[in-house]
């Protein structure tokens, strides 16, 4: 790019998601009913894997923000500093449980959504029957996640690793 003034120069950043078998991959980031938006450009002395590292991790935080924002952030209270504060410190701990239940659940969910951990594996919708001192958690018949669960439970009730 040049202006009467100054010249400097730029790159342009194209994400690309993998294609199958490792081939070329579609562009991300664009819906064939919206104009087309350019690409980002860049004028960082980064390699282009380097940009596209950072890229990656910058489209990271911004997943985390909005799984935030469309959870327990969506009902932030207002009224007080003090409540706020208390609020926010509560739903990194809950975001972070959730996302540990959700890596020793599956790898499917290891990458799903807070909503949809919370939807498939903490919210089910079983019954706890008590017969001889003993509880029976019942699932679901044909229950799709019963797998993930399982998992989930067995590797949050294992013995500690011995030291």
């Amino acid at each position: 790019m040049t202006s009467e003034h100054d010249t400097w120069s730029a790159r342009c950043v194209e994400t690309r998601t993998p294609g199958a078998a490792g081939g070329p991959g579609k562009r991300i980031g664009r819906k064939a009913s919206t104009a087309p938006r350019p690409d980002p450009t860049t004028d960082s002395p980064m390699t282009m894997l380097q940009a596209e590292s950072q890229h990656r991790g910058h489209a990271i935080v911004e997943q985390v923000h909005a799984d935030l924002k469309n959870g327990p952030l969506a009902s932030l209270p207002s009224g007080s500093f003090a409540a706020n504060s208390a609020w926010l410190v509560l739903a990194a701990i809950a975001f972070n449980l959730t996302r540990a239940a959700g890596v020793l659940a599956s790898l499917v969910h290891a990458k799903a959504t807070t909503a949809t951990v919370r939807a498939q594996l903490i919210r089910v919708p079983a019954r706890l029957a008590s017969s001889a001192r003993r509880l029976t958690l019942h699932l679901p018949r044909d229950w799709p996640w019963e797998p993930a669960w399982q998992q989930l439970f067995a590797a949050a009730h294992a013995p500690p690793a011995a030291a």
